[in-house]
């Protein structure tokens, strides 16, 4: 999160602790930003994807999905942060959203696409 100089990042998973659950992350995250003005509440969920094979080539994709941070958990779809998190353009949660949107606009799915259209030229 830009506000929190970044955090969760990559310790999103743990980001409440060690064994914590999705639940306790959202509730650490909804803490820290409760006196956050909503235009100060800009995050990202970034995929990277790599491949490599046994001749050493290697590629890496990465997808990006810009958005905000909500007042309070929405919607029952998705895992962690998606009930939280509102892609740019929209008004609803990835947890409101119905997972086919979602599927077409998520980080992994920018990622994915791009590591298959490399993949696809390799052949």
């Amino acid at each position: 999160m830009d506000a929190l100089d970044g955090e969760p990042g990559v310790y999103s998973a743990r980001y409440a602790g060690p064994a914590c659950s999705y639940s306790d992350n959202n509730t650490k995250l909804l803490a820290a930003l409760s006196d956050m003005e909503p235009e100060k509440r800009t995050a990202r969920f970034v995929c990277c994807a790599a491949f490599i094979d046994n001749s050493g080539t290697t590629f890496m994709a990465r997808g990006t999905v810009e958005g905000r941070i909500a007042s309070e958990c929405r919607g029952e779809n998705g895992f962690g942060y998606d009930s939280l998190f509102i892609p740019d353009g929209y008004a609803i949660t990835f947890g409101e959203m119905e997972p086919e949107i979602k599927h077409q606009i998520s980080h992994r799915a920018q990622a994915f696409a791009t590591m298959r259209d490399w993949l696809a030229e390799q052949v």
